[in-house]
């Protein structure tokens, strides 16, 4: 009987002879899940004996891991901002980058809520998710907004033209108890009839197409619609951005994911809204342009959230 250390030793060299540039983490979290255990646990009892199933479990994950299968497909989980979401090939692996995106949406929505007097019968603030894939950023938003009780004054829509997304993104408000609260919707980008908004996020595909085969080959096991971006990566989310000027209320913002190198790209395009607008790129943790905030001059300056 093997014990978890040299089944790790073993799982990590054959990760890493296949490719993976983070086969210790795989192999760990790969033989926990197998095992049904703690990754803490797997290190600090390394001795530990895995049983003929559990092995056996493992040795099944390493061959698709192999393969070139997503970890998190493999175990059919992904945390995100703090929520364990289940992830299959029916929506994109949700990424740590995009929970930038998830942390200013609460920040806007809590300025909103507490910077001026809501009367009785003042309506609720309308937000949207425009391609909400595994409903990751809809669901953390809605989650956040429970624990800080605000969520009773704010409506959350999260659309995806993909009807098998959808399906996924319900299962997993419903595992994490917003179900009630966020509302789901197919649809090519926004609804024509639910606008306008206060606020609108998007995670839209934004990788050129003459990239998508030369990513990792984790990502050939992702919907290809929710990574193809067009010729310039930017196509369809040059499409909502020519929609805001009527999605967008007067007072609101749109916060849009963009690749590392797209930020000067977008900028142009809001600058040929009619209107005066403005675009900010906002940096990550890693220092990467990351996040693109869009709205009218007019209400740039009472928006910021620090």
């Amino acid at each position: 009987m093997a014990t978890i250390g040299e089944l790790l030793k073993a799982g990590t060299a054959r990760l890493r002879e296949s490719g993976s540039e983070s086969a210790r983490l795989d192999a760990e979290l790969l033989l926990a899940w197998s095992i049904g255990a703690e990754r803490t646990a797997l290190i600090a009892h390394p001795e530990a004996p895995v049983g003929d199933g559990g092995m056996a479990v493992f040795e099944a994950a390493l061959v698709r891991r192999e393969a070139g299968e997503p970890v998190a497909y493999i175990r059919g989980v992904k945390e995100f901002h703090g929520l364990a979401l289940a992830v299959d090939r029916r929506a994109l692996i949700p990424r740590p980058e995009t929970e930038l995106l998830v942390s200013e949406a609460e920040g806007q929505v809590a300025w909103r809520l507490t910077s001026a007097p809501r009367p009785a019968g003042t309506p609720e603030l309308r937000v949207v998710d425009v391609g909400t894939g595994s409903g990751a950023i809809a669901i953390a938003l809605a989650s956040l907004l429970r624990k800080r009780r605000m969520l009773g004054e704010v409506s959350i829509l999260a659309v995806d033209f993909s009807a098998e997304a959808l399906a996924l993104a319900r299962e997993n408000a419903v595992s994490h108890a917003v179900a009630d609260a966020v509302t789901f919707a197919q649809a090519d980008l926004l609804p024509a009839a639910e606008a306008p908004f206060d606020l609108i996020l998007a995670n839209l595909p934004y990788i050129p197409s003459r990239e998508v085969d030369s990513l990792p080959i984790a990502a050939s096991f992702e919907p290809r619609l929710a990574l193809d971006g067009g010729n310039d990566g930017l196509s369809i989310v040059r499409r909502l951005v020519d929609a805001l000027p009527e999605a967008l209320l007067p007072s609101g913002v749109a916060l849009l994911e963009t690749g590392f190198d797209q930020g000067p790209a977008i900028e142009r395009v809001v600058a040929e809204l009619p209107g005066a607008w403005t675009c900010r790129i906002q940096a990550d943790l890693s220092g990467t342009p990351r996040l693109a905030h869009v709205e009218r001059v007019s209400t740039a300056r009472r928006s910021r959230t620090g």
